[in-house]
């Protein structure tokens, strides 16, 4: 990569790693609150729904403000307005109204960054899709850290501070903007583009449109089940590790760190993602991927202990591993012109509708159980796989 690129890479990969941080902040401090406000946890949990609200649905104005505008300006704007919300968060600690409404914000600028920040990428660097393996591994990282980091800072310094540290982190993105010769890519000329290709393109985005909101549902569906689905299942797993001398954890706090785990192997699957898309036709990588991911859903159900944390680890391996191969085909299905816009329809497909897994899943349960549950993730497994098939045929006259 030259000067330009690893630039871009380096305030993209800090915006994606707060970009979530920002958004699992939050619930590691929901106990701490409730002592504050002297509130049931169930009236502080929702104090966050604006923030999540926001975070989602304002992915396609924001893509279409940086195509516009450019996405430096808005990433600048992300950490400048997630910097001052979050230390407004920390100042509004007086009312759970007030609290509510910055936290809001926080959402809103943080929502900022998938539509500039992978448009960004997919415009501005060469090896786009191994840039976005990296991006993806950044991101991941700050879903797992900031649970850990939430829980330091509010026991070492208070609530308090803990908001005013997260507010310092967003600003000290603008510093690394500042210091950075960032520069908004020029935007290509127009595409040449034959009115049949057009088509084509069309056609595939809205089929890769229609997977990902599969891949939405079956994301949040599986990441809502997994901790308390390995406490249910790891009985003999669990008394095994009590058997240690030394062993000190709850085995709710043992399944979390199992989850993690699992996490962690899918940053791994997010490199192979990248490289996959550099390697071969990311139609492919995306059919492949999606294709393995199916069985391994369906064992998952049937499984228990050791074998659980391997099958599921595996499954988070493709689940986590095809987002570098799917956003490389957002970036070739779509022109230049219209790509954080894009990237603005991706995510609120993948966040806004896949949203709707945590009822379904809990509606699932009620009726049956939780083998159900894992029924269901499996036949949306499989219905990506049969439209990523479809958009390989589809498109199979399109060269990218």
């Amino acid at each position: 990569m030259d000067t330009s690129e690893r630039s871009i890479l380096t305030v993209t990969c800090f915006g994606h790693f707060m970009s979530h941080f920002n958004m699992m902040f939050f619930p590691a401090l929901v106990l701490p609150l409730t002592r504050h406000f002297n509130l049931d946890p169930s009236l502080i949990v929702p104090l966050s729904f604006w923030m999540y609200l926001l975070y989602g649905v304002t992915a396609l104005p924001w893509g279409m403000l940086s195509d516009r505008l450019g996405p430096k300006r808005l990433l600048f704007a992300m950490y400048i307005g997630a910097g001052a919300c979050a230390m407004g968060a920390g100042l509004a600690l007086g009312s759970p109204l007030a609290l509510s409404l910055v936290l809001g914000g926080l959402g809103l600028f943080s929502g900022i960054y998938h539509p500039a920040g992978l448009g960004l990428i997919s415009r501005g660097v060469s090896r786009m899709s191994m840039a976005l393996g990296y991006n993806g591994i950044a991101g991941n990282a700050g879903l797992a850290a900031a649970p850990l980091a939430a829980g330091l800072m509010n026991h070492l310094f208070g609530t308090q501070a803990a908001f005013l540290i997260l507010g310092g982190l967003n600003l000290a993105g603008s510093l690394v903007m500042l210091l950075l010769p960032l520069r908004d890519p020029e935007q290509r000329a127009r595409e040449e583009s034959t009115a049949a290709r057009a088509r084509h393109m069309a056609l595939g985005f809205g089929l890769l449109c229609a997977c990902m909101i599969l891949v939405g549902l079956v994301y949040r569906g599986s990441t809502v089940v997994l901790p308390y689905y390995f406490e249910l299942r790891s009985e003999d797993l669990f008394r095994q590790l009590e058997l240690l001398q030394g062993w000190m954890l709850s085995r709710n706090v043992a399944a979390t760190a199992l989850t993690s785990l699992v996490y962690v192997v899918g940053m791994a699957g997010q490199y192979a993602g990248g490289r996959i898309a550099e390697r071969i036709d990311p139609r492919l990588g995306y059919l492949v991927f999606h294709s393995l991911a199916v069985p391994l859903i369906l064992m998952m159900g049937y499984a228990w202990d050791l074998p659980l944390i391997v099958l599921s680890a595996a499954f988070f391996f493709f689940i986590l591993g095809m987002q570098p191969i799917e956003n490389t085909l957002v970036a070739n299905l779509t022109p230049d012109r219209l790509r954080h816009s894009a990237f603005g329809v991706k995510f609120i497909l993948n966040f806004g509708v896949g949203a709707f897994a945590v009822h379904l899943v809990g509606i699932v349960e009620r009726m049956w159980d939780l083998l159900a549950v894992f029924w269901s993730l499996t036949a949306a497994s499989a219905g990506i796989a049969s439209l990523a098939a479809l958009l390989l045929l589809a498109t199979r006259k399109l060269r990218f």
